[in-house]
């Protein structure tokens, strides 16, 4: 699979087969990753492979929690505090999309939360990445990360497998790093739900849509 055809093939993936991850896959997909560029070649990334009785242990408790009220607060601010156009209009419309596909109506709450639970399971995928980074680190080691996110999920491209990066996986970090055994003090960035697509599901038909490039491109000759 070329990369032009990865970085397309590549989307959220919010349902997956009930198919074990081969071990041998999931360390390709790390031992080629961890090429990924950082400043100083500091790489910051540390990265917890979760799977069947810890991954059913650590979900649990983060949509029992979810289901409970409790707000989850991550350890670093994800969205900006207020929201602006054109990104209110795009996270808006990126919901929508979702909800008018699984046909969820705008006043059925309790389907709503259930769908948002399910971010917390990661989808139900047999494997939860989760990434850690030292509280030492500073901004430049989220861009890094960045990359190295991007090459974990085009490398599950050529694989044969799917993904979905996950903010809401670091919603609750006092909770993963507890069950998990990381320190209190390190920095839970996100999470990438890893397994074969379900490719029937409904949820999984749509794209969200991408700007053109003249939209966002400057040329200075």
């Amino acid at each position: 699979m070329k990369v032009s055809e990865a970085l397309v093939a590549r989307k959220s993936t919010r349902a997956y087969l009930p198919k074990d991850v081969e071990q041998e896959k999931i360390e390709r997909i790390l031992k080629a990753a961890r090429h990924a560029p950082s400043g100083t070649n500091t790489q910051p990334w540390q990265v917890a492979v979760v799977r069947g009785e810890t991954k059913q242990k650590l979900q649990q408790a983060m949509e029992e929690a979810f289901r409970g009220g409790e707000k989850g607060v991550m350890d670093y601010q994800y969205y900006p505090l207020e929201w602006e156009a054109p990104y209110k209009d795009r996270r808006k419309a990126c919901g929508l999309q979702m909800y008018k596909t699984l046909e969820i109506a705008r006043e059925d709450k309790q389907r709503q939360i259930d769908q948002w639970a399910a971010n917390y399971r990661a989808f139900d995928a047999p494997v939860m990445l989760l990434f850690f980074m030292d509280p030492i680190m500073e901004a430049g080691s989220y861009l890094d990360y960045g990359m190295f996110l991007q090459s974990i999920m085009l490398m599950a491209e050529e694989e044969g497998l799917a993904t979905c990066p996950q903010a809401a996986l670091g919603e609750y970090p006092k909770i993963v790093k507890e069950t998990l055994g990381y320190a209190e003090d390190s920095v839970l960035l996100c999470g990438i739900a890893l397994g074969y697509e379900e490719k029937g599901a409904l949820v999984n038909s749509y794209r969200t849509p991408r700007e053109e490039i003249e939209n966002f491109t400057r040329y200075f000759d």
